[in-house]
């Protein structure tokens, strides 16, 4: 699909509002596209946020269950987490399922890459499926207090549906797997070893 590739915002001046190890916010006075003065706030975020559906060989998937600050709520969401700019991915994505859930997994497929909320930050995402399931000890870090329920994956893609999940990493990577099932593209998984 055809768009302009210039950038028609012009930024006047900027200034930094606030800094932790995590995000930066900046204050921007700018032209905006239709030439009027106005003002911007960005967020930046310092690493990438990266989400894991595990899906074992009978269709079950985990959740982890954990009270958000930023929403005065209780949420339910599959495993994720921040990987550094610098690192890979997948390595953020094994050591995030790993931490939150004790599971490794010995095959990985890529679901979705998506900016969580471009209107107000650069925040990026990358969720994966994660099969091949082998349970170990979680090691979740210190500020967290994690619940983790093993769930039948349709059940899940019915609290996606119902509106009882709404985080958007795990709202996205539920969808595209159900829409990968419908497709045929996705199957149960033998177990490992398994024929």
């Amino acid at each position: 699909m055809q768009h302009p590739e210039d950038n028609p915002w012009k930024i006047v001046a900027e200034k930094e509002i606030y800094d932790n190890p995590w995000i930066k916010l900046t204050h921007y006075d700018v032209i905006t596209p239709t030439g009027t003065n106005g003002i911007y706030g960005k967020v930046h975020f310092k690493n990438r946020a990266i989400g894991v559906l595990p899906l074992d060989e009978d269709m079950n998937t985990y959740l982890v269950g954990q009270y958000r600050f930023t929403i005065n709520q209780y949420s339910w969401e599959m495993p994720e987490g921040g990987g550094p700019l610098n690192e890979e991915p997948l390595d953020a994505a094994k050591r995030e399922l790993l931490e939150e859930t004790g599971l490794k997994a010995s095959q990985w497929t890529e679901l979705v890459r998506m900016h969580l909320s471009n209107s107000v930050s650069d925040e990026y995402s990358i969720c994966y499926l994660a099969h091949g399931l082998e349970q170990f000890e979680p090691e979740p870090e210190e500020t967290e207090q994690l619940i983790v329920k093993k769930v039948p994956f349709a059940q899940v893609y019915q609290m996606v549906c119902n509106g009882d999940i709404t985080d958007s990493m795990t709202v996205a990577a539920v969808l595209k797997a159900q829409l990968l099932i419908l497709e045929g593209k996705l199957a149960p998984q033998p177990p490992k070893g398994g024929a």
